[in-house]
């Protein structure tokens, strides 16, 4: 969600006239922006950190100018220009498209500017964008979130869901497909809740079905869905759409009722584990993901174990696994019984340990299979030596191509057989079976950005 915001402020900049400077570490530009995550406390920490190593560089360059948004700006608000006087904009997870006109007002008034507002101005989808791949997008189809999940502060800071009309969503799709996007990836905190706010609980699988009918859309994928929502016409819409991917990043967090009950999560272990059971009878080879929260206030070892076995029966492909971080603001930071430090890191290697060799075993399993991979970069995993392309499988795995000679660029598709596994990747030096250039101009993936466009405005507008 936030490269899909980045994206999205960087288009807004560049046709306010701003370019991109080349030199990315911010000590030769004139206008550094910020754009905030708040879900973990090293957030914060990165935050203030560089803010501090920009502020003898702002001082020794008359006009350079500082912006902070996102969700921490949403959270801290005032607290940013404490901390780090020197800002000049501070702008919230509501208002992406005010930042030129706060940055000028700045500059103009000699003053920094703080605008944060409570609800929804524009959908992200609906500003211009400098995508960094010309190939592959981020499609919004709702924004905020409607669950109270007590370790999650992203609610209070996004605002409660709001959905998309399906004609504005496909109508992007359809825009991005004819200027050469062949993958979208569709957004939301939750996506299977997509059509509550206009009184469809089926729009999600007809969302799916309907890309399914756009001409030149190979790929779609999408994240994240709540395990509370997920219903079979999902579930049948995934398997009988041929251009949706076969990959599910379902959030579990923990395998423990307890814990659950504990998170708000609204579902139990045999819920989570029986949506899985029903995926993979109709999609034997879905490449099922997730996230992990370890350490979570009260988190007893029975309560571990209980996740450790609910990760031995999953067989996640992969994991996002994350020590448990107290967040100001949410219930679960005030909760008794929190877990010390030492034990939650003995807590997380463990569970690292038996989700690496889970992931080995399945990708063990893909030897001598033929992948289609979607190639995303020139320089795969010992490039020089194996001449090697790198790019990801339709279930999502991170593949490493022998291209050899073969002229293939970013955004082309290729076939290729596994020759090797590891925990994190694939390899494919077998040769290519096939291979489709990009449709795009010259085949060359760079950052592409999509015309201007006038705001579609939910709010009020900037001024």
């Amino acid at each position: 969600m936030n490269v899909h915001d980045s994206e999205r402020l960087a288009g807004l900049l560049e046709q306010a006239g701003y370019l991109r400077a080349a030199d990315q570490s911010g000590r030769e530009a004139d206008l550094v922006v910020f754009n905030t995550c708040a879900v973990r406390e090293n957030a914060d920490n990165r935050l203030y950190g560089n803010l501090s190593q920009l502020a003898p560089v702002k001082s020794a360059r008359p006009g350079m100018q500082i912006a902070v948004g996102g969700c921490l700006a949403q959270k801290d608000q005032a607290t940013v220009l404490q901390k780090a006087p020197w800002v000049d904009v501070v702008f919230g997870t509501h208002n992406l498209a005010s930042l030129p006109v706060l940055l000028e007002r700045a500059r103009h008034n000699g003053q920094a500017q703080v605008e944060i507002l409570e609800a929804l101005a524009n959908f992200p989808s609906d500003l211009p964008s400098r995508r960094d791949s010309a190939f592959s997008a981020w499609v919004s189809i709702a924004v905020g979130c409607d669950n109270s999940c007590t370790f999650c502060i992203v609610p209070s800071l996004r605002g409660k869901e709001t959905d998309r009309r399906p004609g504005d969503v496909l109508a992007e799709i359809e825009a991005l497909v004819a200027e050469g996007v062949t993958e979208i990836t569709l957004l939301g905190q939750n996506v299977n809740s997509y059509g509550r706010s206009f009184g469809d609980p089926l729009a999600f699988g007809k969302l799916l079905r309907a890309c399914g009918r756009v001409q030149g859309l190979d790929r779609v994928r999408f994240t994240s869905p709540h395990p509370r929502d997920f219903t079979d016409d999902v579930i049948a819409a995934m398997a009988e759409t041929p251009n949706v991917c076969p990959q599910l990043h379902m959030p579990m967090q923990s395998g423990s009722d307890a814990v659950l009950k504990s998170m708000r999560r609204s579902y139990r272990q045999a819920r989570y584990l029986d949506i899985i059971d029903r995926v993979r009878a109709v999609m034997p080879q879905a490449a099922i993901t997730t996230d992990i929260i370890v350490g979570f206030p009260g988190e007893t070892e029975q309560d571990f174990d209980q996740t450790l076995e609910a990760v031995r029966r999953a067989r996640f492909a992969s994991a996002f696994t994350f020590q448990y971080s107290p967040r100001p603001g949410t219930p679960a930071a005030t909760m008794e019984h929190q877990i010390p430090k030492a034990v939650v890191q003995e807590r997380y290697e463990r569970l690292i340990e038996l989700q690496d060799e889970i992931s080995w075993q399945e990708n063990k399993r893909l030897l001598g299979t033929e992948v289609q991979v979607l190639v995303s970069s020139a320089q795969g995993k010992k490039d020089a030596a194996n001449l090697r392309m790198s790019g990801r499988a339709r279930d999502g795995r991170l593949v490493h191509v022998g291209a050899g000679e073969l002229p293939v660029a970013p955004g082309d598709l290729v076939h290729a057989t596994v020759s090797h596994a590891a925990p994190h990747h694939l390899v494919a030096d077998g040769g290519i079976s096939a291979h489709h250039k990009w449709r795009g101009p010259s085949g060359q993936a760079a950052p592409a950005a999509r015309p201007a466009a006038p705001l579609l405005s939910i709010g009020r507008r900037p001024s």
